[in-house]
């Protein structure tokens, strides 16, 4: 199971937000490069970039922030937020990200979603299933919809998307456990892999996420709160 850490970029600075509440924020470093440069220092392999900023404004915005960490890191990154246009997915991908995330277009034009999934291939396009009360969210999550979470992902699963990330977004920040019976579900509906995000808190989570069948980890407060031992989550990439 791949093990992701967590860089959500606001203003250019580090941040984590609650329950994607832009209002309840708490910066954790000025520079995401630092970060992403002590995170391989660590022994970590790969890395969760959200453009929060692009993720309202339905651009890109924190690309200098994004190609800094792909040029001086050798992290695989994986880059979401903003991505709404054809100029956008290319952006992340010159910049030097490995993959990108994407949730909002696959939810208000799923045509071009799908589009991309065939240019680029499904190894590098991910669906972003993020979920309120199992419905998907979509615009940095300040928009609801009537897609059920499994639902909807089953629906792309059969359009050939491999690779998802699913967020509870009540578990987002909280630190208070991931949503086990929700990926169980979707392990149990989908042959997707499946990457979990939200709530983790513990490397107890982190390896029952694992036993579950999940294929990877997102991570972040739990690292930055240090509520997480590093030196063992590292050992577990």
């Amino acid at each position: 199971m791949k093990i992701i850490p967590a860089i959500d970029i606001l203003n250019g600075k580090c941040v984590r937000l609650q329950k994607g509440n832009y209002s309840q924020s708490t910066i954790y470093n000025e520079d995401p490069l630092a970060v992403a440069q002590s995170f391989e220092e660590q022994g970590f392999t790969h890395l969760h970039v959200v453009d929060l900023d692009g993720a309202k404004a339905n651009k890109i915005i924190n690309y200098k922030s994004l190609k800094s960490i792909c040029k001086n890191t050798q992290l695989q990154v994986d880059f979401g937020g903003g991505i709404k246009r054809e100029e956008d997915i290319q952006m992340a991908f010159d910049a030097g990200a490995q993959q990108v995330t994407a949730g909002s277009i696959a939810v208000k034009q799923p045509e071009v979603f799908l589009s991309w999934l065939k240019t680029y291939g499904p190894e590098r396009i991910i669906l972003g299933a993020d979920a309120k009360d199992r419905k998907i969210a979509s615009m940095g999550w300040q928009e609801s919809s009537e897609y059920d979470v499994v639902d909807f992902i089953k629906f792309f699963e059969s359009q050939g998307v491999k690779q998802v990330i699913c967020t509870d977004i009540e578990k987002d920040g909280m630190l208070n456990g991931p949503s086990f019976n929700l990926y169980k579900e979707i392990l149990k509906e989908t042959s997707c892999q499946l990457i979990a995000s939200g709530g983790v808190h513990s490397i107890v989570a982190v390896k029952k996420l694992k036993a579950l069948g999940c294929k990877g980890v997102i991570i972040g407060k739990a690292i930055y709160e240090g509520s997480i031992n590093l030196k063992e989550l590292s050992e577990l990439c």
